[in-house]
């Protein structure tokens, strides 16, 4: 079973420390302390190294030596990650720059008043997204499980004057009632495909050559919902510069029948896990679940 805990490495803590880095010697002197953070987590975490090296070893088939190596730089790339997505959170002066690959797609959910779910991963930093986002002058949710986000949105609040719209998921399902008025809204609502929880509804499928468990949750959102759905990435490139995809838009009708509100999920799983596969082939150091993703499940 999946040891993913609805909780992100690292918390407030974690953010803190970032913010003070930045504020008192800046994202490039910062990129540089990364070099030995990365290599100090080589050894700090065992469990982690391993299940991103058989990540690089068995499911991209990379040699044993090329995979150690891809551990550590995925570690500092994710360290990257982490800065920028705080500076930026945090109103930090730091020039990113960025390339979208999609927008037209979401300004036709905006201009045509219908909405939309946008579908992430722990792939890349699509935080970052948050400055595309913006530009399309509509308010934005976004579907959080960590545990620790109250606490980290609070905290980031009093650093920025950004306002980001937070619907948490709850083990009442109270959150649906939330997610069902931003819909009514016509807002973009934005959540993450790859991770579950315990006691959720989940979905076996192959991915990367290997069964893995997907939640059922943000793909029967679309069709509950009626909403466009689009798969969308925020991938680090060189320097402090970002690509930005999102795929064309689908609507995914309510079927009356289990059975075929089954069919249809699982339709829109595989759509998402090809663009999922292509991200990581294209964006191999980018692979940010830690844990071990291929698992097998025990309810």
């Amino acid at each position: 079973m999946t040891d993913w805990k609805g909780k992100t490495r690292g918390g407030l803590a974690g953010y803190k420390i970032f913010v003070t880095v930045l504020k008192y010697l800046g994202l490039s002197f910062a990129y540089f302390i990364l070099y030995f953070v990365a290599f100090y987590f080589l050894f700090a975490s065992r469990q982690s190294f391993v299940n991103t090296y058989r990540f690089y070893r068995f499911r991209l088939g990379f040699g044993s030596v090329r995979s150690v190596l891809c551990v550590y730089r995925n570690y500092y790339t994710f360290g990257q990650v982490l800065l920028d997505k705080t500076a930026l959170l945090a109103g930090f002066e730091n020039k990113f720059t960025f390339t979208f690959d999609g927008e037209d797609h979401l300004r036709n959910m905006v201009e045509s008043g219908t909405g939309g779910l946008l579908v992430s991963a722990h792939v890349g930093n699509f935080e970052m997204a948050g400055n595309m986002l913006e530009r399309l002058d509509t308010q934005v949710s976004i579907i959080m499980v960590d545990a620790e986000h109250e606490k980290i949105r609070d905290y980031l609040s009093t650093l920025t004057r950004k306002s980001f719209n937070i619907i948490a998921i709850r083990e009442d399902n109270s959150h649906i009632r939330e997610i069902g008025r931003a819909f009514e809204e016509k807002q973009i609502v934005c959540i993450h495909g790859d991770r579950f929880v315990k006691g959720s509804k989940i979905i076996p499928a192959s991915f990367l050559g290997e069964r893995a468990f997907f939640p059922g949750g943000p793909f029967y959102l679309a069709m509950k919902f009626n909403v466009p759905l689009s798969f969308v990435f925020a991938m680090k490139e060189p320097g402090k510069h970002y690509h930005f995809y999102a795929s064309p838009p689908k609507i995914f009708s309510l079927p009356g029948s289990q059975q075929k509100r089954d069919l249809v999920i699982t339709q829109i799983l595989k759509e998402y896990i090809c663009q999922l596969e292509t991200m990581t082939g294209r964006y191999p150091l980018q692979w940010f679940n830690y844990y071990n993703f291929w698992a097998p499940y025990e309810q």
